[in-house]
């Protein structure tokens, strides 16, 4: 990692031209580099290394797969997602629920939109099971490598009512308090925030920021209107106010130190 001096800049990234991987049962768009889908001018932002933006149809998901020396986020927008890990954790994610596994030494999990099953057995056949989920996954470096995987879920709904920015999850001092769910990386925080019409918030100060709206529309304060799926990428700036002109979600990743080259 490293802390080395950059030139400010507000780099902003349309959802149009995210790469896109479309399976039938899953449509994914990808902020980076991800699967078979390369640029090598496009593999991070700060530490942010994947910001996927990911649709599941009903009964079907992620096969058990494996991760190593990842803290990997998953946000839900809508729908619910089951999450289950060689570790033994286990955990149903919906909107509302911050959620980390940390990959660490390694570790296998899976990921279904099939929580109807959860209490074992078949779906009841006479109620539909078609909702499709829709959910954030983003992964981040840890700041050491090799260490005991982990999980974490927290409801913070009632925080988002607010419609202020949240700490989601953090690795960062200044968030000991506050953030729902620690990460294994001093440097970093996510954040989000819940925006009626009308309603801002002022993005952290730090040498990387990440913005993203999963949902809605805003405003950027400098930069203009931002719309579903369009991303921001910031260094060595921030301050800037965002306003929702609808109903809106944003992700905001803050990070103090970058991937060194």
């Amino acid at each position: 990692m490293t802390t080395m001096q950059i030139e400010p800049t507000v780099d902003v990234r349309r959802a149009a031209d995210r790469f896109a991987s479309n399976f039938g049962w899953l449509d994914s768009k990808h902020s980076f580099s991800f699967g078979h889908h390369h640029d090598r001018t496009n593999t991070h932002h700060g530490l942010l290394l994947v910001n996927n933006d990911d649709v599941v149809d009903a009964g079907t998901g992620f096969d058990t797969h494996p991760h190593r020396d990842m803290e990997i986020v998953t946000w839900v927008m809508r729908g619910s997602l089951v999450h289950q890990d060689s570790t033994g954790h286990h955990g149903l994610i919906y909107p509302g629920l911050a959620q980390r596994m940390s990959a660490g030494r390694g570790i296998q999990h899976s990921e279904k939109n099939d929580s109807w099953r959860l209490s074992g057995g078949e779906a009841d056949s006479s109620k539909p099971h078609d909702e499709p989920v829709h959910f954030v996954q983003m992964w981040v470096v840890p700041d050491e490598s090799g260490v005991v995987p982990g999980y974490e879920q927290l409801e913070i709904d009632a925080d988002l009512m607010s419609g202020a920015l949240v700490p989601v999850a953090s690795g960062m001092a200044a968030h000991a308090g506050n953030a729902a769910i620690r990460i294994r990386n001093k440097y970093a925080a996510l954040h989000a925030a819940r925006l009626e019409p009308g309603r801002s918030v002022q993005l952290p100060e730090a040498p990387y920021l990440h913005l993203f709206v999963p949902r809605g529309a805003v405003t950027l304060e400098g930069a203009g209107p931002l719309a579903t799926g369009d991303a921001v990428r910031f260094t060595a700036t921030g301050g800037q106010r965002v306003t929702a002109t609808e109903s809106a979600e944003i992700l905001v990743w803050e990070m103090h130190a970058g991937i060194a080259s």
